[in-house]
């Protein structure tokens, strides 16, 4: 979750999406490993482990860099109204059009998957690269990711009490997000002076924490799913068409999102910075808030699914929107 100190940027598959893959393969052959109460701890270890990304993150933020970005007003308005509001109209409209076809658990990961804040270390380097507005990129994505905490599990709260599913106790919710992720990063920004030089230093083993972090809860989250035998209601088919389902969806909400920014007759670098903050979705903060919102549900790995096809389907475009953007501007 942290923000890039430089504006490169692997693209493709890289070693986070391969471990996580591996992950997903390795809980299939040894459940009870990550499970909860198993070998590994990962249900004690993961509280822990999210909480020290968040301070990181905040400890990571350069208010220097948020200050700069804080002016451009009209375009802040519009990623997050578009991360928050359109997005969501889209998730519900998924979630209610795909009843029938998909399970209650998978429709509920499209819709959480529309209702998350944007990514902040990919938007704003996909920005960099391109040649966008990366101060505005800085301010929309962190301010993205504190709305994100009241945000999300609200949403997700309206969306479930609507349609009868479950009731889910938002206050309790929104009390464990915040004391969880919102707090440590309070924390870890007031203490930057004093480690502003540590971070620096130490950037590569802070990103492996992050990582691992997500890795863990995704295979946790799979590790009970398998214990409770919950991917043998999935086949084969179900699982192509969430695939197609996510692809549809995000090319729809690029397309949109690059249409809309001419509309509103941004500068060539300010459409940049809204095409990249307002379509991408954070699993770096969504893994973190689902372990948290569905906390001892055996479906979680299938509500997160969505979100992790949507993460290596949105590198795969921005890293080819960025190049198109930066080769143009160059």
């Amino acid at each position: 979750m942290a923000k890039p100190s430089n504006p490169h940027f692997s693209f493709g598959v890289d070693g986070f999406v391969i471990a996580i893959l591996v992950a997903i393969i390795v809980s299939f052959i040894a459940p009870n490993l990550g499970a909860k109460n198993g070998l590994l701890r990962l249900d004690l270890i993961n509280v822990w482990g999210i909480a020290a990304i968040f301070f990181a993150s905040g400890a990571n933020l350069s208010f220097a860099a948020l200050k700069e970005g804080v002016t451009a007003y009209k375009l802040h308005f519009f990623v997050q109204i578009t991360t928050f509001v359109i997005f969501p109209i889209i998730g519900y409209a998924a979630y209610s059009l795909s009843d029938g076809i998909f399970s209650p658990d998978i429709r509920l990961g499209f819709f959480f998957l529309c209702a998350l804040p944007s990514t902040i270390s990919s938007s704003v380097a996909l920005t960099a690269i391109s040649h966008g507005n990366v101060s505005a990129a800085v301010f929309n994505a962190t301010l993205s990711n504190i709305i994100g905490m009241f945000a999300t599990p609200l949403l997700v709260s309206m969306v479930l009490s609507a349609t009868d599913l479950r009731a889910m106790p938002i206050f309790d919710s929104i009390v464990s997000i915040l004391k969880t992720l919102l707090l440590p990063f309070i924390l870890g920004q007031l203490s930057r002076p004093l480690l502003v030089k540590f971070m620096a230093q130490n950037a590569g083993a802070i990103k492996f924490l992050d990582r691992a972090v997500i890795i863990a809860i995704v295979f946790a989250a799979f590790c009970n799913a398998n214990i409770a035998r919950v991917w043998s209601k999935a086949s084969g088919a179900e699982i192509l068409a969430i695939i197609i389902f996510v692809a549809l969806l995000l090319t729809l909400a690029t397309f949109a999102v690059g249409f809309a920014v001419k509309k509103f007759e941004f500068t060539l670098s300010d459409q940049i910075c809204a095409l990249f903050c307002a379509s991408q979705k954070s699993l770096a903060s969504g893994a973190p808030i689902a372990a948290l919102l569905f906390a001892g549900n055996p479906a979680l790995s299938m509500i997160i699914l969505p979100i992790l096809v949507y993460h290596l389907l949105q590198l795969l475009i921005g890293s080819i929107l960025a190049k198109n953007y930066a080769s143009k501007i160059l």
